[in-house]
């Protein structure tokens, strides 16, 4: 990617995108403890998103990027004079890989951009396959 591209994406974010960087506390009806209480545990909600009118920005930005998805949202019936809204949406570990992307041209998000890059930095390996030993470590899991 072209330094300016990464870096009208990065504005485009800045004005107009959204950055989600949450735990929240999620239940799994089908495991119990042995108490029959439903399980609980931590989840990471990581995404990226813009959200606009202009369809051909929305999927320059995904044919950019070459990472998440491009659906549409109509206007609500109700809704007089509204237009077609298309967005762009990505997450997890492709959210990281555009957050680094992102990172040197971004000011308004970037303390959430800098928390997605933490997050992952040390855990991901650049799509390589990873041993798993060096993943235990990585992870704290021995």
């Amino acid at each position: 990617m072209k330094k300016t591209d990464a870096a009208y994406i990065a504005g485009l974010f800045d004005a107009d995108g959204c950055v989600s960087y949450k735990k929240y506390k999620c239940a799994d009806k089908r495991y119990k403890d042995s108490d029959g209480n439903v399980k609980k545990y931590w989840m990471w909600d990581i995404r990226l998103e813009i959200a606009m009118t202009h369809e051909s920005v929305v999927r320059w930005v995904h044919e950019v990027v070459g990472l998440g998805t491009v659906t549409k949202k109509p206007p609500h019936r109700t809704s007089l004079g509204k237009k077609m809204q298309y967005r762009w949406r990505c997450s997890s570990r492709e959210a990281y890989k555009v957050c680094k992307l992102m990172w040197p041209y971004a000011h308004v998000k970037l303390p959430k951009i800098q928390a997605v890059i933490d997050h992952y930095d040390g855990k991901i390996f650049d799509d390589k396959v990873v041993d798993i030993e060096e993943y235990r470590k990585v992870m704290n899991l021995e």
